[in-house]
């Protein structure tokens, strides 16, 4: 009898309109429920329906719906300023990747940034203006060797966070090394509940081992967590992925990941690396949606040991430049393609095909033809 009470009368069209809706999202979870009832492997298809479900319920709740506001109220309206977290490659509300092959040093890197960040120090070319929450999801490392990883940069760093302005969660320290799954709304939610009011970079080491559901080369498989990252960024937290490179150089799977991110960086041996080197990379500017010029130079890091106090330190130096990276800095300069092709005496057409990918992968940021 609900769905048809006063339904004749005009003044219960919204009225029905809801019960409507309500029934059609019963009928949905009905049906899910139902396949995961027969094919209880199924969960990769239908949690993307369900995540769906419970984003729309979000906007069903009161203060939660759409919001749109004229170009006039935009203009007026003060949204919180962004700060810098590790400058300048990171800010708040920042969603970014780090990728590498195997063994070269991800999480290195990842350790080092959050360290930077919650101690308000540096790591290589980077800064840190002031100590910030960071919460870090180590998804493989055994817990003896990340403490030793981790005793190594406190020891080689002269600040260290404040107190809980670095926590871990890493598989030697939850029951049975069970680790949450991004890719699904329980793990989500277990993340989420990690989370204090100081944290303000979240660090994903690494996508294969804490995003598991679904394929890895499927851009759907990857929607859950990209939701989950864009209401971290809406909340104001800045968000880190680190992820494997493939056998292309690539990051690893479907490249639908890139979508929402600002800065993308690759580490990658250097052409004469010889494996008694240790850990040796450099560090590429794949994409850098708000880095200009000089940011964005590719420079050679190499992890080593100081003698005179038996620390570990990292060093760096510029690499050499290739074409492709002076069309870019001249590009951001704003310098036009003519004239980059006369500075650096270029063929026209090799500027244009410069320029062309510079734009593609968001390095350009003042383009002029």
């Amino acid at each position: 009898m609900e769905l048809v009470d006063f339904t004749p009368t005009s003044q219960n069209v919204e009225y029905y309109a809801r019960i409507v809706g309500r029934k059609a999202r019963e009928r949905k979870i009905n049906r899910l429920a139902y396949e995961l009832v027969i094919d209880p492997g199924n969960f990769r298809e239908v949690f993307p329906c369900l995540s769906e479900l419970q984003e729309e319920e979000q906007f069903r709740e009161p203060g939660k719906r759409l919001k749109a506001l004229s170009l006039q109220e935009i203009l007026q309206t003060s949204f919180p300023e962004r700060e810098s977290l590790l400058s300048p490659i990171i800010l708040t509300q920042s969603l970014s990747m780090i990728h590498a092959w195997r063994g070269l040093g991800k999480t290195h890197v990842g350790l080092g940034i959050a360290y930077a960040v919650a101690s308000g120090g540096e790591f290589l070319k980077w800064r840190s203006p002031q100590p910030r929450g960071v919460l870090y999801l180590d998804g493989e490392m055994p817990g003896s060797a990340l403490k030793e990883r981790l005793a190594a940069i406190t020891a080689s760093n002269d600040g260290e966070p404040l107190p809980d302005y670095f926590r871990i969660i890493t598989p030697d320290l939850q029951e049975l090394g069970c680790m949450p799954d991004l890719s699904t709304l329980e793990g989500q939610t277990a993340v989420n509940a990690m989370l204090t009011p100081e944290t303000a970079l979240i660090v994903v080491d690494n996508i294969s081992c804490l995003c598991r559901s679904g394929r890895e080369n499927e851009a759907e498989s990857w929607l859950p967590v990209q939701g989950w990252a864009l209401r971290q960024r809406a909340a104001g937290r800045a968000v880190l992925f680190i992820h494997h490179s493939g056998k292309n150089g690539e990051q690893r799977g479907a490249s639908k990941r890139e979508d929402i991110l600002d800065t993308v960086i690759k580490l990658k041996r250097p052409v004469d690396y010889d494996p008694s080197q240790g850990a040796v990379f450099e560090v590429i500017f794949e994409k850098a949606r708000y880095l200009k010029g000089v940011d964005t130079a590719s420079f050679e890091a190499r992890l080593t040991t100081n003698p005179r106090n038996d620390l570990q330190e990292w060093v760096y130096k510029d690499v050499a430049l290739t074409s492709f990276d002076r069309v870019i800095a001249l590009a951001n300069e704003g310098l036009s393609q003519s004239e980059i092709a006369n500075e650096l005496q270029l063929n026209k057409s090799n500027v244009s095909r410069h320029w062309k990918k510079g734009v593609e992968q968001g390095l350009i940021q003042n383009a002029r033809k």
